[in-house]
């Protein structure tokens, strides 16, 4: 499966524009840590695209996305894509997080919400103006962004730290890097000031 394969498969099942750019971002969050651990970074950033994909169709914790795992076979996503995928909702599939990717992808899946929010609220409309300062501010005030659910991100970013960088990576070093990757796809994220005219 390709980039364009999967982003085809993404957007027939995906008609929210908020969701498709999460999915757009975790996927570039995914293409950073796969160049930072040595990973494949198109399959990577394939999980990154396709963890949410079935969300409409599927829209609880206990269908996704283990409804959504055969379709992503059907159309001959790499296992190891759809374990990650599968693993990013434990409670759900009941399937453990086990290779690095699997942490990468809970770890940058709602902390993208974060800077998506903080981006939006910029006059610019432009994620290349968000700085870290801001988001820490933000990330104390709990009705900001208030669906990404904090106690969770600090949960996953230890768990992806202690599996994949010795316990080294720190949640606002963690934060950066996805800012940093977000900043570097504004264009496919839609968040380049284009929304602000």
């Amino acid at each position: 499966m390709d980039r364009e394969t999967a982003f085809d498969l993404m957007t027939r099942h995906v008609a929210a524009p908020g969701l498709r750019r999460h999915m757009v971002a975790v996927e570039a969050a995914m293409g950073h840590y796969a160049g930072r651990l040595g990973g494949d970074v198109e399959r990577w950033r394939l999980a990154g695209l396709l963890h949410d994909f079935d969300w409409e169709i599927h829209p609880t914790l206990e269908d996704h996305p283990a409804k959504g795992a055969p379709i992503l076979r059907e159309h001959g996503c790499p296992e190891d894509v759809v374990h990650a995928v599968l693993a990013h909702n434990t409670a759900g599939t009941g399937v453990e997080r086990e290779a690095a990717m699997d942490f990468a992808l809970l770890a940058c899946d709602e902390v993208t919400g974060l800077i998506v929010a903080a981006a939006l609220v910029r006059p610019s409309k432009d994620v290349r103006d968000v700085r870290l300062k801001s988001l820490r501010k933000r990330w104390k005030e709990r009705s900001f962004a208030a669906g990404v659910h904090r106690d969770e991100v600090e949960e996953a970013t230890r768990e992806f730290s202690a599996a994949c960088f010795d316990g080294r990576l720190e949640l606002w070093d963690h934060v950066e890097n996805v800012l940093v990757a977000m900043q570097g796809a504004a264009g496919d994220l839609d968040l380049d000031g284009r929304l602000a005219s």
